[in-house]
């Protein structure tokens, strides 16, 4: 079946809907549409009432999103809404608020130049090309619209002529045995072993209940346009030459998707709305080649980590590549790096390094911690003879902070994490990173240990603050502490 008779087929079923604009002149064409229902009898589980979100090609027929509820933030657990979908060329979106009154409403974040026109409580605004957003009302950014989209693929396989939606209500799991395993429409739980050499597709209309355990494997694919809901413990572990590109988190009770002792691993696309204890976004641990791109990332413990040891993982953290992606931590860190590694002893005599790391074109949305010494929204505790050296942070933005700091680098011991303090932090360069100065932030702070265990070599390079930039330290805005040296700024 070729990819239109299956969009055909599928807006029959009610799976998925593609629609063109106009006249089928070559201008016309470029716009499509292509919406994801969600899978019956269960229609009304997962559904926020706050928004009615209507989607378009340029002159077409409005469509109507299913709005997720998807919960935000462990320190007030709130229900935000969150809606997806995939198009090519323009579409128009229309967002309406529908408990009380809407007097301005913002699209965040403000780098992407998206901006709403508001009548009679509806926000309407176009979107050029893909993006991952926050729509929010009246400054409500607890009970907002997170809207996610992704061009049409063209590497979806076509929906199976045998394929049968009862035998998927029946438990009914994909064959892991084969090289292409297929998520149809559909609610599906149960073991989902990942085998070498395989690619996985999933559905748009289906909501995958359980991981996919990529464990001790090597060459495999995972191409998502559909939702991971309520999931825990999605790891890869062990493995190499692994890519994840597209899937949807919400409503995780931890984490998202972790990397641990792997290899080679790109994480692309990936979108999470995560308001759990525990609930980091991306969190690797002792792994090396990894790329994360595209990507909004909500979380209420850190965005973006990059440990070494901790558990029955050892080793050190290398080549990162972390761009194009938004950040939102409701509490603690946008990018956390360095608090966990090996305290040598004789069974592991080596302490470990982490290097090589970029980040790049990154909006940073929210950080609140309330803990001093932890605050950051760009974090580097150095812990646990850890030595963090070479790391680059280009281009960041960060538009408010509830409570906390800008950048927040210095050798850690804390006691509830640390059997012993990092050998060093050196290296690190801010470019072109830029804070709003909105919220109650406290001083950047950049700290070591003792003459042994120093931060050195911080190049701050047009880093600013409120618009003004720093050239040194100052009260309120950035504290140079003892056993650090070397911090330059141009």
């Amino acid at each position: 079946m070729t990819r239109e008779l299956f969009c055909l087929a599928a807006c029959a079923l009610g799976l998925l809907g593609v629609q063109q604009a106009g006249a089928a002149t070559p201008a016309a064409e470029l716009h499509r549409l292509q919406i994801f229902q969600f899978p019956e009898p269960v229609r009304y589980t997962h559904h926020n009432d706050d928004f009615t979100v209507r989607v378009r090609v340029p002159g077409g027929v409005w469509r109507d999103l299913y709005e997720y509820r998807a919960t935000v933030d462990l320190d007030s657990k709130q229900d935000a809404s969150m809606v997806y979908f995939n198009f090519d060329g323009s579409v128009e979106v229309a967002v309406q608020k529908n408990n009380g009154n809407a007097s301005r409403v913002v699209v965040r974040p403000d780098s992407k130049g998206v901006k709403a026109a508001l009548k009679d409580g509806v926000a309407y605004f176009t979107l050029d090309k893909p993006q991952n957003l926050s729509v929010e009302f009246d400054g409500d950014k607890l009970h907002n619209l997170h809207l996610f989209t992704h061009a049409i693929r063209k590497d979806m396989p076509s929906l199976p002529a045998d394929f049968d939606p009862k035998q998927i209500a029946q438990g009914k799991t994909p064959d892991f045995t084969q090289k292409e395993v297929f998520f149809g429409p559909g609610i599906h739980s149960g073991k989902f072993r990942v085998r070498s050499n395989s690619n996985v597709y999933i559905h748009g209309s289906a909501i995958l209940t359980s991981p996919l355990i990529i464990d001790r494997v090597e060459n495999v694919r995972v191409v998502s346009d559909g939702l991971f809901h309520g999931v825990d413990g999605f790891a890869i572990r062990n493995s190499r030459n692994v890519l994840v590109d597209g899937a949807i988190f919400i409503n995780q009770p931890g984490g998202t998707m972790g990397c641990t002792a792997s290899d080679d691993v790109e994480s692309r696309s990936i979108r999470t709305i995560g308001g759990g204890k525990w609930s980091d976004g991306l969190p690797n641990y002792s792994c090396s080649r990894v790329k994360i791109s595209d990507s909004f990332i909500r979380t209420s413990d850190d965005c973006i980590t990059v440990y070494n040891h901790r558990g029955d993982t050892w080793g050190s953290s290398r080549d990162f590549n972390v761009t194009n992606t938004t950040l939102w931590a409701d509490v603690a860190h946008a990018i956390m790096i360095g608090i966990h590694g090996n305290t040598p002893t004789p069974a592991h005599p080596e302490p470990e390094v982490i290097e090589g790391l970029r980040f790049s074109n990154i909006d940073i949305l929210e950080h609140d911690e309330d803990d001093p010494e932890y605050e950051g929204a760009i974090g580097i505790m150095a812990g646990d003879d850890n030595l963090v050296r070479d790391v680059v942070f280009d281009g960041i933005r960060v538009d408010h902070i509830e409570e906390g700091k800008l950048f927040n680098f210095h050798i850690a011991y804390t006691p509830k994490y640390n059997t012993s303090p990092g050998r060093g932090i050196e290296d690190i360069t801010l470019r072109n990173v830029s804070y709003s100065g909105k919220g109650s932030p406290s001083a950047s702070a950049v700290y070591g240990h003792d003459a042994a265990r120093k931060v050195r070599n911080i190049v701050l390079e047009n880093v600013t603050v409120g618009g003004k930039r720093l050239t040194g330290p100052e009260n309120n805005v950035l504290d140079i502490g003892p056993f650090a040296e070397g911090v330059v700024y141009k």
